[in-house]
């Protein structure tokens, strides 16, 4: 991935390029520092809410050195009318180095990036599009667990078609080796997700897979109709990762989710905090990507002291 000024898609990565940036994480993990050539600004422009990538990317930025500055989407000039390739034109003369962004919009950074900005992009996920950070800390959280990842069986159930994770990761594990499988509502499964896994029976799935990833209803992004007679008992009972169905997992396997968590709707309660669960460990190791990602840019753009030690 040598010269690469924006991160924005899993596309992006080949499998050396992931393996480095999950060691560059470990190491961060493990301590590993860097040192800049001069202070670096970061903005983080987030058009949908967030908790964990909005926080998590900016606790890598200070933990790296960056300095963070503050982006409000509903009192930026954007409410006037100005484009976003306009707001980073703008905040790029100012002095920033890297904007991450989330926006609603799927491939938003296509006109970005064909705009040659001299300021560096991290895609921090585009409507039900892509997310790569979240897919490399997912990687990241496999690769602890097993230290491979062909052969690996996962399930990636829930609410699929909405989901930007759930494209990302069908990428990367059918990439890395690993077999995909799919469950949820059937009208949620689009031929872009058949070309890399089939559709199984979730009864039939728990009893198989290593890895058990969830996925929350978006109920943001589906009509209003499907909302107002949308059943959360009905779809635990039979979408849901029930507390039954977690008893006949294999005792090696492991259930993720990219959170926020709707709990005893895609996931038991008790099964959140499980010993089985992974979920808060794919929270920390956000962090740990997300600083090997800036730590990428950094060093494209020269603004490293020294190239990261060698992992």
């Amino acid at each position: 991935m040598d010269q690469v000024n924006n991160l924005v898609s899993v596309d992006q990565f080949s499998n050396q390029d992931m393996m480095a940036l999950l060691k560059q994480a470990q190491a961060f993990q493990n301590g590993q520092t860097v040192e800049l050539t001069r202070p670096v600004y970061a903005m983080n422009l987030f058009f949908e809410n967030s908790t964990r990538t909005h926080t998590s990317f900016e606790m890598a930025e200070r933990r790296l050195g960056l300095q963070p500055l503050a982006f409000n989407a509903q009192s930026s000039s954007m409410t006037k009318g100005e484009t976003l390739l306009d707001t980073l034109k703008t905040v790029q003369a100012i002095g920033v180095d890297l904007a991450v962004i989330r926006h609603p919009q799927n491939a938003y950074y296509d006109p970005l990036v064909a705009a040659n900005l001299t300021l560096s992009l991290i895609n921090a996920g585009d409507g039900s599009g892509q997310h790569p950070s979240q897919s490399l800390l997912d990687m990241l959280t496999i690769y602890q667990e097993f230290g491979h990842f062909a052969g690996l069986k996962v399930a990636i159930v829930g609410d699929i078609d909405h989901s930007r994770v759930a494209r990302s990761n069908m990428r990367l594990l059918t990439q890395l080796g690993a077999t995909v499988y799919f469950n949820g509502p059937k009208e949620w499964l689009t031929e872009d997700f058949t070309a890399y896994g089939e559709y199984r029976d979730l009864d039939d799935l728990v009893e198989d897979v290593d890895v058990m990833m969830l996925l929350r209803v978006q109920h943001e992004r589906l009509a209003q109709a499907n909302n107002v007679s949308f059943d959360a008992q009905a779809y635990h009972e039979r979408y849901g990762l029930t507390v039954e169905r977690a008893k006949r997992m294999p005792a090696h396997a492991i259930i993720m989710h990219p959170a926020p968590v709707n709990r005893g709707v895609e996931l038991a309660d008790s099964l959140v905090e499980a010993p089985q669960s992974r979920i808060f460990q794919q929270m920390t190791n956000g962090v740990y990507v997300r600083m090997a990602m800036i730590t990428q840019l950094l060093a494209h753009r020269g603004l490293l002291a020294h190239a990261p030690l060698e992992v």
